[in-house]
């Protein structure tokens, strides 16, 4: 199986990136089930701004999307900026508006079948409001997602501490990502096995 990563962090490469670290613990914990990862930086291509599945003029999403449509797993992974998401991750949710346009001879969804994961960090609170947004979105456009399906680290309210400047992952942190591969694993291995029935099964 494989996954593939959105690194939503505004910081263009190679600006060294919490949320890429992070979602590189994830892509790791996943390895140890057998699943295959990458990680696509998404400030770094011109993503237009859109629900289409392409908005043309060198838009840089079909290429991604492609990427994405070809995975088992796919982990969003956002910075936490005003208790939000960021602007990337955001527009990340808007073009994959345009799956709910796209199904299968079954009628089904091509997201049908796929799990999809949350990252979160920041040095504020928000990573609760912030995945349970996500989770909506996601669930809303096809994506499955597992129980214990976010990871996340906040640093202490008003400081200027980032995930990359602590000298070791958290156990609490650590364990969590831990549990999300494992989860996120079995569930796309069981949506591989036996998927969604078709869409106007009674």
């Amino acid at each position: 199986m494989t996954a593939l990563a959105l690194n939503c962090t505004l910081s263009p490469s190679p600006t060294e990136s919490s949320t890429e670290l992070l979602a590189q613990q994830v892509l790791d914990a996943l390895a140890e089930h057998d699943v295959r990862g990458s990680m696509i930086r998404v400030v770094d291509h011109d993503v237009r701004p859109g629900v289409e599945l392409d908005m043309a003029d060198g838009d840089a999403w079909p290429d991604i999307r492609e990427q994405l449509i070809a995975s088992d797993i796919l982990v969003l992974a956002t910075p936490t900026w005003l208790g939000q998401h960021s602007s990337v991750c955001q527009r990340v949710l808007e073009r994959l508006d345009a799956e709910l346009s796209e199904k299968d001879e079954q009628g089904r969804l091509l997201t049908y079948g796929k799990v999809a994961v949350v990252v979160v960090v920041g040095n504020e609170d928000g990573a609760h409001h912030i995945s349970a947004v996500a989770f909506q979105s996601l669930n809303d456009v096809g994506f499955t997602i597992p129980a214990g399906g976010v990871t996340y680290w906040n640093g202490e309210a008003m400081s200027g501490t980032d995930y990359k400047d602590l000298d070791s992952t958290p156990e609490t942190v650590a364990r969590t990502t831990r549990t999300l591969a494992a989860n996120a694993a079995h569930l796309a291995r069981l949506l591989g096995t036996e998927g969604y029935p078709p869409s106007d099964a009674t």
